[in-house]
């Protein structure tokens, strides 16, 4: 008995099925009747059947510690190799695997792309399963990446340039043998070979051999270093912005065709960048986190390209696709932003960006948005529905992602203090508001963030806002309340906006307005308005009012897989926030009481779980003790806990909440049911606990002394 190698029986396997429809790859217009589309995909099933079953017998036997022996056989592929080959043969064997599958993609069978791109992604598994050869089956599968394009750009180019062609006069002997099979691709196949290519990742990811990974980013590095962008930018934007569609032969297209075939390429672009940037799960990947590798760095410099592609003038009447684009743009900045070192340049670069593609999200006034509570809630492909309110939801997903990125590149410009505000001089708002992304950025980085961030602010306040101290703290808590409703609905990106808030100045004894004439001398300075609008302790207390205080849904975020690890950040920097600012923390809202009172009874927060239980510090309302209170009978009984609440020192409804959540946290760590280990967080919860002690001591001691 002899182990049969396994790129073998692939090419036995794969040769032997699909030679009797050898002929498609001589055809210029590859259409298929009914009848033999039907039989290649029953014969591409069967195919795709037999790799999954010789991928879980590896499976199975790895796991018992054996190997896969079968009789050895001396009879040869269409190549003319023996089974028992040297790596020269095995090298054209996949080579010869990969062509015979890949020529089915240009096929205009949606059916036939797609099974033939699982089996493409089953053989990755089975040669990952058998250890076999799967580098050089990456490295084959990014080559036709490279002569898919090339192909397609001389198909679309009137005059293809050299660079174009780069790929296409490759005299490696992979070209040389996947040329023949791809000299009929067009966009369309340019996004199958993505696809297979992003689900080789997706399944790559299931693995923990970190060398799969490293092996992969560099295939695709290279490959990625290795397309002519600038050729392509000819083909997809011309010189008004407007995406072209110029072919030839038989890949010409109606318009409708052309705009589809790009829409398609444009989107599997896209998805693939997301996927190869997802820090959910990648930042072990390579050995390292992944801004060491190549790959994040040229993904990072086509952002521009991309974004001119996707979100140029011949996409803005179709809503639903240019909503998706601007989905999947913003994530794959978002995504990038956590993997890239974010420097002046970059960050001035995608401001622009911002500017110029999503400006009308940026303006978007931050009002009420309701309830967002759809089942698809926050896809861009809401917009294709006629209900208003779903079209609205699919705005506030964008708007919220746009405002996010803004304040993260224009934060971020603010917190490299190379020059303080003072040595520039451009930290007010009158010089700031003359000042824009035209200023050299390398001369005064804090000037360009403070300069976005007051132009920002003035288009969502009043005029009044800016002008005396009367009412001042409660305008500035009525913004960070508009603010705050925003983001709420969304857990994963509400805990990243708030985060990136911690990089606002700060002055942990600052006291609003205390006098006239001090307002007078800071009405002006930028600083001084971004801090109380974005102060951490305001937020802290308008999040915890925004869940009705209820430590129970606290918890959800904690132990949530999706929240747990950021919702657990937040909470620890905003404890550390009160404990070093205590007497703040303590006073907060007395001054914009009454706006309070009154936008907390408008709240419709989409997580209320208050009980009626013996927990809740209410207690029991009877329309006496009501009477007692002051609580109108009238009111409901949900809106009867809202008015007690809104009329209830906002410290002590905060305390109740944060003390409950520490007897939660304890009694779930003592049963050992809490997902990791939350001892710095029962710590600083403690250190909280002990300031309230001492709070209450101190009051208690003067009560005795006046009595």
């Amino acid at each position: 008995m002899h182990r049969v190698p396994e790129h073998s029986r692939l090419c036995r396997l794969i040769d032997e099925s699909l030679r009797p429809f050898t002929y498609l790859q001589e055809e210029i217009a590859v259409r298929l009747t009914k009848e033999t589309e039907k039989d290649l995909l029953i014969v591409l099933s069967q195919v795709f059947k037999q790799i999954q079953l010789w991928t879980h017998e590896f499976d199975s036997d790895s796991d018992n510690g054996m190997g896969v022996e079968v009789p050895a056989c001396d009879s040869k592929c269409s190549g003319g190799m023996n089974l028992q080959c040297d790596d020269h043969e095995i090298h054209i064997c996949l080579t010869k695997i990969i062509g015979d599958l890949i020529h089915l993609l240009p096929v205009e069978s949606l059916h036939v792309q797609h099974l033939a791109s699982n089996v493409l992604v089953a053989i990755s598994d089975y040669l990952v399963a058998a250890e076999s050869h799967w580098d050089e089956y990456m490295q084959s599968l990014c080559a036709c990446l490279e002569l898919a394009i090339s192909n397609a750009l001389l198909h679309s180019l009137e005059c293809p340039s050299t660079k174009a062609l780069v790929s296409s006069n490759d005299s490696s002997s992979v070209t040389f043998a996947l040329k023949p099979s791809l000299k009929n691709a067009n966009w369309s196949s340019v996004a199958c070979v993505i696809r297979v290519l992003r689900n080789v990742l997706k399944h790559l990811k299931q693995d923990t051999d970190d060398q799969l990974l490293e092996v992969y980013l560099d295939s695709i590095s290279s490959c990625l270093s290795n397309v002519p962008w600038e050729s392509m930018d000819e083909v997809h934007v011309g010189q008004s912005g407007e995406a072209l569609g110029v072919s030839r032969g038989f890949f010409f297209y109606t318009k409708a065709g052309q705009l589809e075939s790009r829409n398609v390429f444009y989107g599997t672009v896209v998805q693939f960048f997301c996927s190869l940037v997802n820090q959910s799960g990648w930042m072990e990947a390579a050995g390292g986190p992944l801004n060491k590798h190549p790959v994040i760095h040229e993904i990072s410099n086509l952002i521009p390209r991309i974004s001119a592609w996707c979100l140029g003038d011949g996409h803005r009447n179709n809503t639903c696709m240019s909503d998706y684009f601007k989905h999947k743009i913003l994530m794959l900045m978002i995504r990038l932003s956590f993997q890239i070192h974010l420097e002046c340049c970059l960050l001035v670069s995608w401001l622009r960006l911002i500017h110029k593609y999503f400006e009308d999200l940026l303006l978007l006034p931050m009002t009420e948005q309701g309830s967002d509570q759809h089942s698809l809630e926050g896809s861009p492909f809401l917009a294709s529905f006629s209900d208003p309110r779903i079209c609205d939801t699919t705005s506030s997903h964008l708007q919220r992602l746009v405002v996010f990125l803004f304040l993260r590149c224009s934060l971020s410009l603010v917190s490299l203090k190379d020059r303080t505000a003072k040595q520039c001089g451009c930290a007010h708002l009158k010089s700031c508001k003359n000042s824009g992304l035209n200023s050299d950025p390398e001369c005064c980085r804090e000037k360009t963030g403070l300069s976005e961030l007051s132009v920002w602010l003035q288009g969502h306040l009043s005029a009044e806002m800016f002008v005396g101290c009367e009412s001042y703290s409660e305008r500035c808590i009525s913004f960070s309340l508009s603010f705050l409703k925003l983001f709420i609905h969304e857990d994963d990106i509400l805990f990243e906006v708030l985060l990136q808030l911690f990089c606002v100045p700060f002055c942990h004894k600052q006291k609003v307005c205390e006098a006239r004439r001090a307002f007078q001398e800071m009405k002006d300075d930028m600083h001084f308005h971004v801090s109380n609008l974005f102060n951490p302790l305001h937020l802290f207390h308008l999040f915890l009012a925004e869940l009705h205080y209820d430590h129970q849904v606290l918890l959800d975020y904690l132990i949530s897989k999706d929240t747990g690890a950021r919702s657990a950040e937040y909470l620890l920097r905003s404890l550390r926030v009160i404990c070093d600012s205590w007497n703040v923390f303590v006073e907060f809202s007395v001054e914009g009481k009454v706006m309070y009172m009154r936008e907390i009874h408008k709240s419709s927060g989409k997580k209320r779980k208050v009980l009626a239980d013996g927990s809740d510090f209410l207690g029991h309302l009877t329309p006496l003790s009501m009477k007692s209170k002051g609580i109108p009978v009238s009111l409901g009984k949900q809106y009867q806990k809202d008015f007690m609440w809104a009329n209830r020192i906002p410290f002590e409804n905060a305390k109740d909440c944060l003390l409950s959540l520490k007897k939660s946290v304890q009694s779930l760590h003592q049963k050992k049911l809490f997902p990791y280990n939350p001892k710095v967080l029962l710590q600083r919860l403690t250190r909280f606990e002990d300031l309230c002690l001492k709070r209450e001591n101190i009051f208690q001691g003067k009560a005795e002394l006046i009595s």
